[in-house]
């Protein structure tokens, strides 16, 4: 049986770090890399430093209007089906990857198995909600991280598809956090080249989606508050970012704001497990973590992951500096912390679901 997973950015390379492995005992899989992230830390590294298989195809496709980016992918993507000829197309997250292949497949009446299947943020205004609720409506296999997802996709009349299976980023930062333990596992280097060190204690920023970087003020409003925190704040910049956040940083001179180049996947769990707390608009990081027990403040205006809200161990902010700051000051603990994300396994449990639909069993 052959299956083609389509990846495209970084936190499916993470999800198929794990899965693939456990896929590839089973059946033949061709990956597509569409080339949404194309940075070599936001990709290449991740197949390199993750054992990850690396890519039949290559699409390089980046950048442009959603439209755009989505069609061209979609084109590429149906004539490698075409070419293939899977039984199967499995697809990862809320991407504009995950939308183009979701068309590709359905579109020649290919199965699909969506992996992070049912978050619901409730809004159409976010682009990765419509490529989400596009994605498990075309799908034949809704795999859902939580149960949440699971009755979202129920009162969408999917439930009959969906099988709660844990969260595969859950497997691979289990798997990769024993791997680093308390080792620095690479250099850290500021936007100009130069190697900066890794301080004791520290922050964890991580900010890319356009609501906070699309214009000027967001984003100030967010490094401000970094800017007086008790100590250092490590901030991976996105590539598309870096612009402008050279122009605040010679507008304010901050001081207390570590501006570096994106970091791989080992690095970024490093930071993860040993930061004081974690400040980010990022879907996958919130739920990181949630899984080191850290203290978080997600700058976003809807709740992505409820799982991780409890007991105010993750809150949502807006980009304003007096509102981060205050919710970073108070006091959070993680006794009676539960695991809604799974018991460390899904990979194993996507790939019984697979079988099963397959009468593979």
């Amino acid at each position: 049986m052959k299956i083609v997973t389509v990846v495209g950015a970084r936190p499916q390379f993470i999800k198929a770090a794990v899965v693939s492995e456990e896929l590839r005992k089973y059946f033949d899989e061709v990956m597509i890399h569409t080339g949404q992230h194309f940075d070599y830390n936001m990709s290449e590294v991740f197949f390199d430093e993750m054992n990850i298989p690396h890519p039949d195809y290559n699409l390089g496709i980046s950048g442009g209007s959603h439209a755009e980016m989505t069609g061209k992918m979609l084109i590429e993507i149906e004539k490698i089906l075409l070419d293939e000829n899977p039984d199967l197309v499995l697809l990862y997250g809320d991407t504009n990857s995950t939308l183009a292949g979701a068309l590709s497949a359905v579109k020649l009446h290919i199965p699909i198995c969506h992996v992070e299947a049912g978050n619901r943020l409730g809004t159409l205004d976010n682009p990765e909600e419509v490529n989400r609720i596009l994605t498990d409506h075309c799908s034949k296999i809704l795999c859902c991280c939580t149960k949440s997802a699971l009755e979202f996709l129920e009162k969408e009349g999917l439930g009959d598809r969906a099988t709660l299976v844990g969260d595969p980023m859950y497997d691979a930062f289990l798997k990769y956090s024993e791997q680093v333990g308390d080792e620095i596992p690479e250099k850290l280097f500021d936007l100009d080249g130069n190697e900066e060190k890794v301080p004791e204690k520290f922050y964890y920023l991580t900010c890319h989606r356009a609501e906070n970087t699309a214009t000027i003020e967001p984003l100030s409003e967010i490094l401000s508050a970094m800017e007086e925190l008790d100590e250092k704040c490590i901030y991976p910049v996105h590539p598309r970012n870096q612009k402008m956040v050279r122009e605040l940083a010679e507008k304010h001179n901050f001081k207390n704001i570590i501006f570096c180049k994106p970091v791989g996947y080992m690095m970024s769990v490093y930071l993860v497990n040993h930061a004081k707390k974690i400040v980010t608009d990022s879907g996958g990081l919130q739920r990181e973590a949630y899984f080191a027990r850290k203290q978080c403040v997600t700058i976003f205006d809807h709740i992505v992951w409820p799982e991780t809200m409890t007991e105010k161990r993750n809150q949502l902010s807006k980009p304003s500096k007096e509102e981060i700051l205050r919710l970073l000051d108070e006091k959070v603990s993680f006794e009676n912390y539960d695991y809604p994300f799974g018991d460390g396994k899904s990979s194993e449990k996507i790939i019984e679901v697979i079988k099963k639909s397959q009468n593979l069993e």
